[in-house]
């Protein structure tokens, strides 16, 4: 989509003056600590020089929005272009070296052959990739962030939990994201001349330019940022797949395989469904009238594509790695090395240029600001969720915070990439799979027309896929869900999630009866102990607040 200049007066209204959606969305008292005189004074300054940078932005007529809804009537035209900006937007999120790295955790760390990992890989990405599309819906429809939107389900208090869940989210996919790419940049270095340190500054900085200034740069990028890394993925592909083992069985008896199986295909699961926490965020500017099932036709399709081929890029590029010495060697240095090594060290009789190879290299490097500028410019948002004081310090520098965050985390753990996969991804999982499960139930049963006709089923403001949301009410505590069935449905999905985990440094008791190295089933399970308490704890908190 198209994302036309927002309009100077709009921008300052929404920024300075947040009263979109609702005239009295600054009339209720804030319900978090006053600060003292010392600190207020502190954050006026910060806050100043803040403001200064977004009258810049908005001179240049750039987004300078932060969690202030965005209204119906600044919502741009839903044309045939739209939905290819909403295809294209994913293909370049995700068509990037991460999912290559990530792909080779199949055979290296789990021991799967390539058939095996590589179908976990695809039908991991399509469960995660719906559940994606589903909050992706609510973007158009509310106007609201993704965490905004949260508040529906789990009130004012509880979807701090959220939050902070989600930062550790954004974060931590960032300083991944850094991390490859300085490991690719310093590879391709004459003699390593370019540290793995340079590389990860480097990479942050051209991702806090992208997501900083606004959506309208942001969605302008997202639409031909893709193609420089497809066509490097393509080249990779066609010199280096003739190295691929597709022969090697999977290692272990069958339990243990099986094990191996599930847990990698939780871990894709995770990958994918963990943009899930912010999904609404980049289609908050397309008119309520988008339908929703072209939002999930379009996302899914968008999101298993572009993780499906780098996937496999991955994958067979680990098969090979005990048959091509310099693969491992390249591997044992940093996955972002055995990406270049695949450029640069086949041994395809093709006489395939070094320099031309280190050139695509450096080309997937770059096509990760796309992955990364996404969770930048979500945490900006996020961080203004946890409260009105944070409302107050502008997104810009919410996000200057962010990329000093994931960027120091990135310089002290570039060594151990692999482990902060394997522990991390799976584990973040779990609560963006359970928060979903719950705002389903949410939505279809207590709702829409179709659910029970409880105390809310009668007080619709909307019509269709948003029934019975007030978009309005979005900044009032005491308008919203006190969250208290949501937070405990939570809780229990969570200890669920545990029960079955299955991770290097913890082995739930359930998780370890499948295999020499468990299974890790804590995604399936958690969701399924949340949605099945729920119901009844939501039909009694509306039975007893009303709301």
């Amino acid at each position: 989509m198209s994302l036309p200049p927002p309009k100077l007066d709009d921008i300052e209204n929404a920024n300075l003056h947040p009263t979109h959606g609702t005239s009295d969305d600054n009339s209720v008292q804030s319900s978090d600590q006053k600060l003292s005189p010392h600190e207020n004074s502190r954050q006026s300054k910060l806050g100043a020089y803040g403001r200064a940078f977004e009258q810049t932005l908005i001179k240049y007529n750039l987004e300078a929005r932060g969690v202030q809804r965005v209204s119906p009537q600044e919502c741009h035209p839903l044309t045939w272009s739209s939905y290819l900006q909403l295809f294209l937007f994913w293909i370049s999120v995700n068509l990037a070296a991460q999912n290559v790295t990530l792909g080779m955790l199949g055979p290296v760390v789990y021991g799967l052959s390539f058939r095996d990992a590589s179908l976990c890989a695809f039908f991991g990405s399509l469960l995660g990739a719906f559940g994606v599309a589903y909050i992706a819906t609510f973007g158009p429809v509310s106007g609201h962030r993704t965490l905004i939107f949260a508040r529906y389900t789990f009130g004012w208090y509880p979807t701090k939990l959220l939050v902070i869940l989600e930062l550790i989210v954004l974060l931590g996919y960032s300083m991944i994201d850094v991390v490859i790419a300085g490991g690719i940049l310093s590879a391709v270095s004459t003699n390593g001349s370019l540290s793995i340190v340079v590389g990860i500054i480097i990479l942050a900085i051209l991702g806090w330019i992208v997501s900083t200034f606004g959506m309208a740069i942001f969605q302008t990028y997202q639409r031909y940022a893709f193609i420089p890394p497809l066509i490097a993925f393509s080249i990779l592909f066609a010199i280096s797949s003739h190295n691929y083992d597709l022969s090697t069985p999977s290692m272990g008896d069958d339990r243990t395989v099986i094990g191996n199986r599930i847990s990698f295909l939780s871990i894709t699961l995770a990958a994918a469904i963990t943009y899930g926490g912010g999904s609404a965020d980049y289609f908050v500017y397309y008119p309520s009238t988008t339908p929703p099932a072209a939002v999930i036709v379009m996302t899914v399709l968008s999101l298993v594509c572009s993780f499906t081929f780098p996937y496999c890029l991955g994958i067979g590029l680990a098969t090979a790695i005990p048959l091509v010495p310099s693969y491992d060697t390249a591997y044992h240095s940093s996955q972002g090395a055995l990406i270049v090594a695949g450029f640069t060290e086949s041994t395809s009789p093709e006489n395939f240029s070094t320099g031309f190879g280190k050139f695509l290299a450096v080309v997937v490097s770059l096509g990760l600001i796309g992955n990364l500028a996404a969770p930048t410019y979500s945490s900006g948002i996020d961080f203004q969720v946890l409260g009105k004081n944070f409302q107050k310090v502008p997104r810009v520098i919410w996000n200057t915070v962010g990329v000093i965050i994931y960027t120091v985390c990135a310089l002290a753990g570039r060594d151990h990439l692999a482990e902060i996969f394997t522990n991390f991804l799976a584990l973040m999982g779990y609560w963006v799979i359970i928060w979903i499960g719950i705002t389903l139930e949410e939505q279809f049963f207590f709702r829409s027309k179709i659910g029970f006709k409880t105390a809310i089923w009668d007080k619709t403001s909307g019509r269709g896929w948003d029934r019975g949301y007030d978009w309005t009410v979005w900044n009032e505590p005491e308008r919203l869900p006190h969250g208290i069935a949501a937070l405990v449905a939570f809780l229990v999905g969570w200890a669920g999630a545990i029960l079955c985990m299955a991770q290097a440094w913890y082995i739930g008791p359930i998780a370890g009866l499948v295999g020499e190295y468990g299974a890790d089933m804590g995604n399936f399970v958690g969701v399924s102990w949340a949605v099945l308490v729920y119901p009844p704890l939501r039909w009694l908190e509306i039975k007893k607040f009303g709301k």
